[in-house]
Order: structure tokens, then sequence, then C-alpha cells
């Protein structure tokens, strides 16, 4: 039922990509970015930039997506040891699902103890307008509901243990952060919080499904970061993520809207330098010395 899952990812693939990885860069990266459709920007604020492509990087799975640039990109952001991915891979580009959070494992590997997480996602809450950034503060795995998780498999206790615990995946200090950053900056207007929930992709959803997870009591619907947070929970990484609502998800039959990928991207350059300023002020305030497991 799945793309076949039985190699690629384990701990010696990956510590292998991130040996090779950490001979490349200019710093040991204490903090990972992932930047979602249109927000391949974040990168560009990183100082002495080193970039690898994700065809030169042995081991990496290949981004297909208009959007993502397709790099790794190190350097330093407010002074913190950074690396940021320009681009991240989805279940419906036909990768295994443990291909997909591969980069997650790596950037533990290499010493990464903080992960933030963005991406383009559609509204279901009706509070919810285009252009609002929506601090993540849970999620809901429907993938996972089918049994397609990144930890189905054998348990490697080198990456975290076989039960990790979900319910505190989204770190509520840098939520927090987050909001009173936004405060500052006058953000708040366009600041929301809420629970995401992931689908396969990659067709945009029916009216009967945004309704169905509207009433499950999602706030936003996507294509990604859930898995990668599970992953990332699983090697005892903080995680904060953050959806750029890009598109309003069509929740009655008489609407003559459609979604549409050109609008996902138009969204994200609207809103982008905002993104890249409330992400790099968080970065500023954060304190990445704390080695939780």
């Amino acid at each position: 039922m799945f793309p076949d899952s039985s190699t690629g990812y384990g701990y010696e693939e990956c510590k292998a990509t991130a040996d090779w990885l950490l001979a490349q860069a200019p710093v040991r990266p204490l903090l990972g970015v992932v930047c979602g459709s249109g927000l391949g920007g974040l990168a560009e604020m990183l100082k002495d930039q080193t970039a690898v492509r994700y065809g030169d990087v042995p081991g990496f799975p290949q981004s297909t997506v208009d959007g993502h640039a397709g790099r790794l990109v190190f350097g330093t952001l407010k002074g913190k040891p950074c690396v940021c991915m320009q681009g991240r891979f989805h279940l419906y580009e036909g990768h295994p699902i443990q291909k997909t959070t591969m980069p997650m494992r790596v950037f533990k590997l290499m010493g990464v103890e903080t992960v933030i997480l963005t991406n383009a996602a559609g509204g279901l809450n009706p509070d919810f307008t285009v252009g609002d950034i929506m601090v993540i503060k849970d999620h809901i795995n429907i993938p996972g509901f089918a049994g397609n998780n990144p930890l189905v498999g054998e348990n490697d206790k080198r990456f975290g243990e076989r039960f990790p615990c979900m319910s505190d995946a989204y770190d509520r200090g840098l939520q927090r952060l987050v909001h009173s950053l936004a405060a500052e900056l006058d953000y708040s207007g366009f600041i929301q919080e809420g629970v995401y929930s992931a689908l396969g992709g990659p067709s945009f959803e029916t009216v009967a499904e945004c309704r169905m997870l509207r009433s499950l009591g999602a706030d936003a619907v996507g294509m990604s970061t859930v898995h990668e947070v599970i992953v990332a929970r699983h090697c005892g990484m903080r995680v904060l993520a953050l959806s750029l609502i890009t598109n309003q998800a069509v929740m009655d039959y008489d609407s003559e809207k459609k979604a549409n990928h050109e609008e996902v991207l138009q969204t994200g350059q609207l809103r982008a330098q905002q993104m890249e300023k409330l992400v790099s002020g968080v970065v500023s305030r954060m304190e990445l010395a704390d080695r939780r497991h």
C-alpha cells in the first residue's frame, strides 16, 4: 500500500549523510529551519552561507515541487549556527514516509537542538483570513490513522524511544515567544494559533473533507510538517511550527473559489518578509544551550 521503506533512512545512513554535510559546512548547526512553499527566503537571511544542493547530498531525497529550491543552506542566523532546508519532501512525491523525514534525523546527528518548521496551509477556521500566520499548537495526523507513520518499523533506540509522547509536540515556551514578539512588532492582527491537519495530497481537499476536518477541530490543512514533527520529537528536538494561511479552504458547495498552487506562492511572497522578521526575532531570543532529551 505504501512505497518501499526498508532502506535509506536508518542510523548508519543518516550518520553518513550528517558527517558528509558537516565536512562541507562552516558551522555545526544548533538550529534547523524548514522553509515551506514560497518561504525559501528565510534561508537568505543566513550570514556566511554555504549552500549544498539536495542532489549532491549522499542518500538525500530530491525535491520536485515548484516554490521549493531544493538545497540546504548553512550559516548563522542572529549569531546562532543554523541549517536551513529550502524545500521539503512530501508523501505525494512518491517518497516513503521515512524518507520524507530523514532530514530531521540528519539534523539531530549534526547537532541540531531546535527545529522551526514553516508551511503553506489552507484555512479551515472561518475566523482566519488569507495572509494570517498560525502558530501550530497541535496536529491531527490523518495518514497516521491509516498506519502511515514515520516511526513504523523497527525502533532504533539511538534515535529515540519506541512510543514517544506527542501531547507536548509543539514547544509551549517557543509559542509564547512568538506571541510576545508579534505584539512588539504590531503583528498581532494576523497572528493566530490552532491545530494543523496533514493529508497526503497532492489533490486539494473536497468540500466534505474540509467540513470533516473542521468538525474534528482542525483550524488549517496541509500536506506536510506533521511527519517531520513526529520524527523531530522522537529524536528529542524542540519544535516550533508556523503555518502561513495561503488560501481559504472551500467549505460551501455554492462557492466559485478553487484552491490552486499559484495562490499559495503569491501569498507566500506577500507575507514572506514579515514571516522572516518573526522567525529571526524568535531566533535572536531563543536559548539554544538547552540539551533536553
